[in-house]
Parts: C-alpha cells; sequence; structure tokens
C-alpha cells in the first residue's frame, strides 16, 4: 500500500489513512459503506460517540471477516448523553463488538470535565485497563495541550485536528508543539478546499500539479496532507474515490510543490480573515443604524 504507518510514541503503529464515519448518519448506509471501505483496502476506521454509528461500524468489521488484529479501529469520547469516560468507552467497545480500540480520543478540550489533568488521568486509566492501546484528543491547541502534558503519565498519541491549506498557518503551532512532544497529527476535512471552497487561491497550483502527476486535485491535497507528516482521515460513498484516494499514496510532491500549495492556502486564508471582518463590520453598521433610526423614532438625540 502506498500510505505507510506511522509509529505512535505508545509503540503501535497507526495506518496513514483512515475511513472516517462522521458523515455517515446511522442505518445500513455506514454499514454497506464501512464495508466497502475494508473492502477497498481501508484498514483504519474513525468513528466517535457522537457520530451515533458505532454499533454500525461493528457490524461491518464483523461481516469484513477480517481478523481484529488487521484493522485500526479509532474512536472518541464525545461526552454524548452525559455519560463519562469509563462508561463511555464501554458502551463503545461493546457497540463496536471488540475487546479494545487502537486508538481513543478526546473529542474536544470543552470535554475536560472538571478540568484536562482530571479527563486525561481517565483516560490513561482507559489505556491501563487495556480498553485502549493508545490514547489521544481531538481538536486541542497548544495551550490546551500544555495544560494536558504539565501533569500527564502518559503523552497524548495523536491529537486529531482540522487541517488543509486554507488554515496551515493558524493550525502550524499545533503542529510545531505537536512534533516537539512526539504527537502525531491526524487531519480531518483535508479536501474542503475542493468540497466546500472552490474557486479560490488554491484552485490554481492543485490543477497545475494535477496535470503535473496526471492525477485529481483531490489527490494532490491529500498528497500535501500527507507531506505534512499527517494521517489523513477522509470518506466517500463512492467506490472510485476511495480508490483515487489511496492512489495519492504515490504521489511525491516536491519542495517546490508544496511551498505553492502553501503559499496559495496562506492567501486564501487572508482573504477568509478579511471576509470575516467585513462582515462583523457590516453586521456592526447594520446594528448602529438600527439603533440610530429608534432614535429618531423616539426623539432621542445621539448627538
Amino acid at each position: 500500500m502506498p500510505w505507510e504507518t506511522i509509529k505512535l510514541n505508545s509503540g503501535y503503529s497507526i495506518p496513514s489513512i483512515g475511513f472516517g464515519t462522521w458523515t455517515l448518519g446511522n442505518g445500513q448506509g455506514p454499514v454497506d459503506q464501512v464495508e466497502q471501505a475494508l473492502e477497498n483496502g481501508y484498514n483504519h476506521i474513525d468513528t466517535a460517540q457522537s457520530y451515533r454509528n458505532e454499533g454500525e461500524t461493528g457490524v461491518a468489521l464483523k461481516e469484513s471477516g477480517l481478523s481484529r488484529s488487521d484493522i485500526f479501529v479509532t474512536t472518541k469520547y464525545s461526552g454524548t448523553n452525559g455519560l463519562d469516560i469509563p462508561t463511555s468507552i464501554k458502551n463503545s467497545v461493546n457497540s463496536l463488538g471488540v475487546s479494545y480500540v487502537d486508538l481513543y480520543l478526546v473529542h474536544s478540550p470543552r470535554l475536560a470535565v472538571p478540568d484536562i489533568p482530571t479527563c486525561w488521568a481517565q483516560m490513561e486509566k482507559v489505556k491501563e485497563d487495556g480498553l485502549a492501546k493508545s490514547i489521544g484528543i481531538s481538536n486541542f491547541g497548544v495551550e490546551d495541550m500544555e495544560i494536558l502534558i504539565a501533569s500527564a503519565k502518559v503523552k497524548p498519541a495523536v491529537n486529531q485536528i482540522l487541517l488543509h491549506p486554507y488554515v496551515y498557518q493558524q493550525q502550524k503551532p499545533i503542529l510545531d508543539y505537536a512534533a516537539k512532544n512526539g504527537i502525531v497529527i491526524e487531519a480531518y476535512s483535508a479536501l474542503i478546499p475542493i468540497t466546500k471552497s472552490p474557486g479560490g487561491p488554491l484552485d490554481k497550483p492543485l490543477n497545475d500539479l494535477a496535470a503535473k502527476f496526471g492525477a485529481t486535485p483531490e489527490q494532490v491535497l491529500l498528497a500535501w496532507t500527507k507531506a505534512k507528516g499527517a494521517v489523513v482521515v477522509t470518506t466517500s460513498s463512492k467506490k472510485t474515490r476511495l480508490q483515487g484516494y489511496l492512489a495519492a499514496g504515490d504521489i511525491d510532491l516536491s519542495s517546490e510543490d508544496i511551498a505553492a500549495i502553501d503559499a496559495a492556502g496562506a492567501l486564501g486564508e487572508k482573504k477568509a480573515n478579511a471576509m470575516v471582518i467585513v462582515k462583523r463590520v457590516a453586521v456592526g453598521a447594520i446594528a448602529c443604524a438600527a439603533v440610530f433610526s429608534a432614535c429618531n423614532f423616539f426623539g432621542i438625540s445621539m448627538m
């Protein structure tokens, strides 16, 4: 397979591309789609308590006929139904039909109740009890990680975050801190510049590089994510796209290729930030106009 495994600080290895169940919903659909992913070579399945399809994922794992040791299973503590970590992990492994998960993540620092050190101590107990081979975090910023590591006995193996070229500069401090502390970055929503924000500065370099490599822009974007050292979590209901994503692992971007994508991503990020400011100013102007009109109506002078 073109996507290698990456060694974690826990001593285990993680496949560098995974199939995510975030958008799949529940019912027979996710069962079929997880089965399709497994059949096409995705041996890393990423789900979560809040996705509400751990049960369907478990059915697909069982029906695949694959050995448990051949599949890397990630799920996340999402605080669903107000359940605590010890209860949630037991529910998750039962729903998945496994005795352990390969990776268990805290889905957000906001779930660290009453605080991050207490929450992480509970995660360490999950690992100690053998319910998870590795433990990690998701959506944690640098300050969150600093608080966690200050009291941790076991460092997080991964931090799963939003990562694509339009947020790369914003997320880079997280990547740098993780690298210094031996924490692997996992990237979700890596294809957003194509699926949600087409027509931006990235279009040209992605299209140019796609032509250069005889690939698709999506494949180039995944190759960029891989080049940043991140594990990719992606999804699709289409078999051809799943196969194409796997083939993206064969694309070897040069430093110049990566720099071109970085530069376009930074330009897009600046434009996006400018639009946020414009929208805030516009909202403020509308609010001021409304107040001014109301004051005039009631005969109140604003001078």
